[in-house]
This record gives C-alpha cells, structure tokens and sequence, in this order.
C-alpha cells in the first residue's frame, strides 16, 4: 500500500502541520481525527487496515489531518472568542492548504470529509459550509453540540460553526442545491452518547429537503474503533 508522510509550515495556523496520505488513486478521502487526536491515528486504530483492500484497488485514497482541537475547543484556558476563531483558522488551512495539495494530486471530481465523534463534527461542519469543495461526508457517531465548550459564550463566528444552529435557518439557494446533489451519511448506535445529536441534526437535514442517510446500529459499545471500522467499511 502506498503510504506517504508530509510535513508543511501552515501560514494560516502559524506551525507545522504534518498528515499521512494513504492509496494512490480512488475517492479521495479528508479524515478527521477525534478530540485531540493526531493524523496518525487512523492507522493505529486500525481503520486504514479495515479499508486496505478498497485502497490498495485504487478505489480509496486516504488523507489524515492532524488536528488542533487543543489549540480550539479543547484550550480551557483560552477565552471562548479564541477558540472559535482558532478553529476557523484550521477550516482556513483544511481548505486553502490541504486540500489544495489534494487536488494537486488527484483530480476526481468528487471529495468526501470523515470522521469519528468529534472528527465527525469536522467532517459534517466544513462539507456542509463548503458544499462546493466537498461531495459528501461520512460521519461516525459525529457530536454536534458544541456548546459545552462556550460557556455561554455566544457570537455569530460560533453561529456559523454550529450545525444545528445554521442549517435550521438556512434558506440560501446556492447552499441548498449543492446539498442536494452531495452524498451525505450519519451513523452511529443505540448506545452510542451521540445518539441524540445525529437524530437532531436527520430530522433537520430532513426538514430541508436534503437527502441523506441515517443508519443507527444496534451494536454494543457503538462508539468505539471496532464499530467505526465496521461502519467505514459499510458507507464509504
């Protein structure tokens, strides 16, 4: 399997930032790590093994971004305006760095975002704010209220970077006609803590029109790597 490890200087996050790439042709891929978690981290868990078969076929090509969730939402001691606007600086560097580099690479048209739990809020929030960029995301137990992280705290930045507080409101044509042409999916369990947040955000996302999946597994400990091999294996 192709396997291929790259180190950059983000002029937008002001620091090195480094990914793994995985597969040389296929679907391209951008995978989210969890809260905190770093780019290696699909691999250790176990999730590039599940899907190695459809990568090394050339259908799959992985790749897996660091994070800075401890520099945003997860900084406890910097002000909620900071965190907020930390993150939209990595959805700046998502979008004008990494994905750049992306389609410098590979041309197929289509470009899907993935993640697990927090990952899928990532996943969720930049294909839903960039519907021309992203065809579709796949999102595993995603958690999608962000609130916790504000302390009440409330501008329109976090507005904007909150799923569930946009896309209710959301009358844009421009925005509604490419949701309706992506390919979105929502899984997670009946046990899963994100049970409740992936049912709000179906019953919104139906609200609009938008067509999409939600798979809602009956599997015991549903948040977990075991399970979200399973599931990328089914839905990617």
């Amino acid at each position: 399997m192709v396997r291929e490890y790259h180190k950059a200087y983000s002029s937008r996050l002001g620091r090195e930032m480094e990914l793994l790439i995985f597969g040389a042709a296929g679907l391209p891929v951008v995978v989210f790590a969890t809260s905190g978690g770093r780019f290696f981290e699909f691999e250790d868990h176990g999730m590039i093994e599940a899907l190695g078969d459809r990568i090394e076929a050339g259908q799959l090509q992985l790749f897996c971004l660091d994070s800075v969730d401890m520099e945003s939402w997860y900084d406890r001691v910097a002000p909620p305006s900071h965190r907020v606007a930390r993150h939209a600086q990595y959805e700046e560097y998502v979008i004008h760095e990494a994905v750049a580099m992306i389609r410098e690479r590979n041309r197929e048209p289509r470009l899907t975002a993935l993640g697990c739990s927090f990952g899928g809020y990532h996943a969720v929030n930049i294909a839903l704010r960039h519907p021309d960029l992203f065809t579709g995301f796949v999102s595993l137990s995603g958690a999608f209220d962000l609130t916790r992280f504000l302390g009440g705290y409330y501008d329109e930045e976090c507005y904007y970077h909150l799923p569930l507080h946009y896309l209710p409101r959301l009358s844009d044509a421009w925005y509604l006609d490419r949701y309706r042409k992506n390919k979105y999916v929502l899984a997670t369990g009946w046990d899963d803590p994100c049970l409740s947040q992936n049912q709000q955000l179906d019953w919104v996302m139906n609200e609009k029109g938008i067509a999409h999946q939600l798979h809602i597994w009956d599997a015991q400990n549903s948040h977990d790597w075991l399970t979200w091999q399973q599931m990328a294996r089914e839905y990617l």
